[in-house]
């Protein structure tokens, strides 16, 4: 046995490095959740390395369930935010003993994955939207692309009047026919108004609809799914896993979207991923930033038995994520013809950047 003897943060609000360090001196690195990323860090050192450091470090799915079980009255989305920290960096640590990469660890391996160009944008008019997707389609090879309609929790409102049915038509046929076409709703419609824009999807040809009602109402989603012909995805905010069960049971959607780090990492992922696929059900998972939520996302898809199409590869850069960048001393998202690498490097395949730990707040436990 090897034991976890020291936990590491460095946090910013928008995103916080776990370091893991055993008693043999050996470390690996992983990623809280995204988004007040400091409350998760502060999260971390009170509710989940108390009960970790001192255990085997092999042991991750055992170390996720004592966290659970000794944190029992806190089952919620924090507790899987920081506990995504843990499980990720113990993860790379074994891929860095192993010599491996963690996709090779959990039954996957080294390979090239189709991606989709998923924009973020809304405040962007259907023509500007249509030249930069068309630009990213010519010059990177991308054969996949999704794009935002509705308003985020919009109660049927719109980003401004009648930009869905202007932005729908005006992308899907400045793309082409030779292009999968992906939407995300963002929780924004009823049922009555979702439907009626599933219609003006199919009718232009696009595949997919991501979170056509607010993602909490599963019956309203059930809705949309049973009235249209093309996919109804979601999942992304969920973590829960009687959640999970009555979205299936409901047939609330045909394709599951979950976040690794929103999940809490990738043994709880990997549970998910054996519910959807008893049920028949592909997973296309969440990972709208570039930080360690895609790489551990692309691992992931190269190892599920029911994968989705795609991996979700955003496209937007210093002036939408400032916080994303130098995070890395390498890039691990080069696109070459629409497709990024899962390498044979160790772990996650990823140093991060020291300029960048320097700067973020520091905390740490560990065994006295």
């Amino acid at each position: 046995m090897t034991t976890i003897a020291k936990l590491e943060t460095f946090a910013t609000r928008d995103v916080a490095m776990v370091r893991v360090t055993s008693a043999d001196g050996a470390i690996g690195w992983g990623q809280t959740s995204t988004y007040n990323a400091d409350i998760t860090a502060q999260v971390f050192h009170r509710q989940i390395a108390p009960w970790v450091l001192g255990r085997d470090a092999y042991d991750i799915a055992g170390a996720v369930r004592i966290v659970e079980e000794r944190e029992h009255k806190f089952p919620g989305s924090y507790r899987c935010r920081a506990l995504a920290g843990l499980d990720t960096a113990l993860w790379d640590w074994q891929g860095r003993k192993a010599g491996l990469p963690v996709a090779s660890l959990i039954g996957g391996g080294p390979r090239k994955l189709r991606c989709y160009a998923s924009s973020m944008k809304r405040d962007i008019t259907p023509e500007d939207e249509a030249r930069r997707l068309q630009h990213l389609r010519d010059s990177q090879g991308f054969d996949a692309f999704k794009w935002r309609v509705g308003a985020e929790c919009g109660r049927d409102g719109d980003e401004w009047p009648g930009r869905t049915e202007a932005v729908v038509p005006v992308v899907a046929r400045a793309l082409g026919p030779d292009v999968a076409k992906l939407v995300d709703g963002n929780s924004g419609f009823s049922p009555a108004r979702a439907i009626a824009v599933g219609h003006l999807l199919e009718a232009e040809g696009i595949s997919h609809f991501e979170e056509p009602c607010p993602y909490w109402e599963l019956e309203q989603t059930a809705q949309v799914t049973a009235a249209l012909s093309i996919d109804v995805t979601g999942g992304e905010q969920d973590w829960d896993f009687i959640v999970w069960q009555r979205m299936i049971d409901l047939h609330a959607v045909d394709i599951v979207q979950p976040d690794v780090m929103y999940m809490g990492g990738i043994c709880r992922t990997l549970r998910l991923v054996d519910m959807a696929h008893a049920a028949g059900i592909p997973v296309t998972p969440h990972s709208a930033n570039l930080s360690l939520v895609t790489l551990c996302t692309a691992h992931l898809l190269t190892a599920i038995p029911n994968p989705g199409k795609y991996l979700e590869l955003s496209i937007e850069r210093e002036d939408y994520y400032p916080w994303q960048y130098g995070l890395f001393r390498n890039d691990p998202f080069r696109v070459e013809n629409g497709c990024i690498t899962v390498t044979d490097e160790p772990g996650w395949g990823v140093e991060l950047s020291p300029e960048w730990l320097d700067r973020a707040h520091y905390q740490v436990s560990e065994l006295a």
